[in-house]
């Protein structure tokens, strides 16, 4: 059967009482909100809140630490940089690159731990120091599982370099052995230092033998008596063998070489060479890998895994990947001895060296506090052909599952999104929806902002998101009174309906100011215009004024009528379009021919009496209104007197 998930832990919120208070709350982009109330339930009307608090509860509060957003940052163009080469990867050099790949990971990671830790020694602020230490032992865990997944995953070191690994994963990650070797060594007698010994025993059990044999000849210096000691136990440390990256011999002859050599750390012990020396007999029986011995070291040890891998160097050095998880578990158990349970970092460890992918994986998923490690790191192993049998039950495999997670957080944040939404392209069966539905959710505080969010969009195709910014643009600008701007978005959101709202206000400005603003953009439509019929008539309009300024009345003329006559111009403008045939009509020589001056007839009397269309003047309102009346008296006149001398001109032409 498949094992279940447990139930999630309960986060208490501080100063929250759900015993004494109600409780209700709102999600939020990334986060949710909760607040107190406390309702009086005698009556309805004195129902008031009782307590004025709004808690935020972030889901993801890591992408608003400053020193994780360079590890988001960085890794970000890892990941993106291996999408891009996973089509060249094959054979040998396909497991040279996912271990270039890995090590990128791990650099990154530690680059952001010592910066994280040279703020928490320098802090002065407790409640800070404190975040930044627990921040500091979370990135130190995740570089611990990732290198060791790497030597196991990844890399698949076979028996005998496995061990090597181990040694070098070990000492990286213990790492008190430096400052125990400089507070020793910048002593003036070294040999004679409280912690000398202890120095030595670290260099041993991490199999640093060189600098261990030096630390002993600094001791047979000083002291005469213990020199032959220290000149044997240092010919064993410098005649073990081991199996180094570029020697050729087998498996076989190494474990032969190793069983001599035991047999002649055995002899000393048993002739009792070491008797006078505690410190000495304990080192040999170490190199021997007596786990008695080795558990009195538990101090220095540290951890169980040191001393597993400790126990293999001087017990089993040619241990085969296999048998890993034997001598872990037993490791673990002798380490703790039953005194407390093992921890959850403990617990990763050990499903690493049982070879169970998945459970480190689901292990990390709960330890750690955000998305990156997991989503990285099974991203790559997916590279690797680990992770393609497990599918989820939802639809969707578990890499991408954690990258669509990951990415979600990176969406709360105001500038993270844009690395988000390369973890979301690269997600084939899920990855758009998500990016369609939280590009949506993005706040377009600016509108350097929203054009980056339009890009993206505009980039992928994603028709519909890109008229819901553009209208949200374009809304923004009519309230803030910018019509070019709102012009312009709407537009290019090919909204018709908003495109015929801004068009009136800009010919309600017109006819207030008697000028057009943003003549540049009403100048350059194009083909645009024909987006609705009010933006036509805008562009038309325009087009009117740009030929009467360029004294071609007889073209301007032509348009003004056909404006009115094709129904394109709203009613609400006919008297505005005959107001401005008035200087045409009163030129000296003839512009409108008399079935032109006919049509304008037909518009002044349908306007002045025909039926009224809603929220225009009707006719009895222009009676009503004196300048309204002048200005139809007027163009009655001009457009009489421009009719007889039109006739006569054609009559005149036909005679002639």
């Amino acid at each position: 059967m498949e094992e279940l998930d447990g139930e999630p832990t309960v986060t208490l919120i501080p100063g929250v009482n759900s015993q004494k208070k109600q409780m209700c709350f709102d999600w939020g982009p990334g986060e949710m909100l909760v607040c107190e109330t406390s309702f009086n339930k005698k009556e309805k009307s004195d129902m008031v809140p009782g307590c004025p608090f709004i808690h935020i509860i972030r889901k993801n509060e890591d992408v608003y630490s400053q020193i994780l957003r360079k590890l988001f940052n960085e890794s970000h163009g890892i990941f993106v940089g291996l999408q891009r080469i996973e089509e060249e990867l094959t054979g040998k050099s396909r497991k040279t690159q996912l271990v270039r790949v890995s090590k990128n990971y791990r650099s990154v990671i530690r680059a952001c731990l010592e910066e994280m830790h040279h703020l928490a020694i320098a802090g002065k602020d407790p409640a800070s120091d404190r975040q930044f230490s627990i921040q500091v032992s979370s990135l130190s865990a995740m570089e611990l599982i990732w290198n060791l997944c790497e030597i196991l995953f990844i890399e698949v070191a076979p028996a005998g370099p496995l061990l090597l690994h181990l040694l070098d994963w070990v000492q990286l990650h213990v790492c008190e052995v430096d400052s125990l070797s400089a507070d020793v060594l910048g002593s003036e007698n070294p040999s004679k230092h409280e912690r000398f010994w202890n120095l030595v025993t670290v260099l041993v059990l991490q199999g640093r033998l060189d600098e261990a044999r030096q630390m002993l000849s600094k001791e047979a210096d000083t002291s005469p008596t213990s020199a032959g000691m220290c000149r044997i136990l240092g010919d064993l440390m410098r005649t073990m063998p081991v199996l180094s990256p570029g020697n050729t011999q087998t498996l076989t002859e190494l474990e032969l070489k190793w069983q001599h050599w035991h047999e002649e750390c055995e002899r000393p012990l048993q002739d009792g060479t070491f008797a006078s020396s505690p410190h000495l007999e304990s080192l040999c029986k170490i190199m021997l890998g007596d786990e008695a011995a080795l558990l009195e070291q538990k101090g220095l040890l540290s951890n169980w895994y040191h001393f597993l891998v400790t126990r293999l160097l001087y017990s089993h050095p040619t241990v085969k990947p296999t048998d890993l998880h034997f001598y872990a578990q037993s490791s673990l158990d002798l380490f703790l001895g039953g005194e407390s349970s093992p921890e959850p970092l403990d617990n990763i460890l050990m499903a690493a060296f049982e070879f169970d992918i998945h459970q480190v994986i689901k292990e990390c998923s709960i330890a750690l506090s955000n998305w990156w490690f997991v989503a990285h790191l099974t991203d790559l192993l997916d590279h690797c052909k680990l992770l393609q049998s497990h599918n989820l039950y939802f639809g969707s495999n578990m890499r991408e599952f954690l990258l669509l997670e990951y990415a979600s957080g990176l969406f709360a944040h105001h500038s993270l999104w844009q690395l988000g939404v390369d973890y979301f392209d690269s997600c084939p069966e899920l990855g758009r929806v998500s990016l369609e539905l939280h590009v949506e959710r993005i706040p377009l505080s600016t509108e350097q902002k929203a054009l980056k969010v339009l890009r993206v969009c505009e980039q992928r195709q994603m028709t519909e998101q890109v008229r819901s910014i553009c209208k949200i643009l374009a809304m923004k600008a009519v309230r803030n009174n910018r019509l070019g701007s709102a012009l312009s978005w709407s537009i290019r959101a090919k909204d018709a309906a908003f495109a015929t709202l801004v068009s009136d206000r800009f010919l309600r400005d017109y006819c207030e100011r008697g000028c057009f603003s943003d003549l540049d953009l009403i100048d350059n439509l194009g083909p645009a215009m024909v987006l609705s019929d009010r933006l036509t008539f805008l562009g038309k309009y325009r087009e009117f004024h740009r030929l009467y300024g360029e004294k071609r009345f007889v073209d301007a003329a032509s348009l003004l009528l056909s404006l009115m006559t094709s129904q394109i111009a709203p009613r609400s403008f006919w008297m505005t379009l005959l107001t401005d045939a008035l200087p045409l009509l009163e030129q000296k020589q003839v512009i409108f021919s008399a079935e032109q001056t006919y049509e304008l007839m037909r518009c002044l009397e349908d306007l002045t009496s025909g039926r009224p269309v809603r929220g225009e003047p009707d006719a009895q309102q222009l009676q009503d209104d004196d300048v309204e009346t002048t200005k139809v008296e007027m163009l009655r006149l001009a457009l009489a007197r421009n009719l007889a001398r039109s006739i006569i001109k054609e009559g005149s032409l036909e005679g002639s």
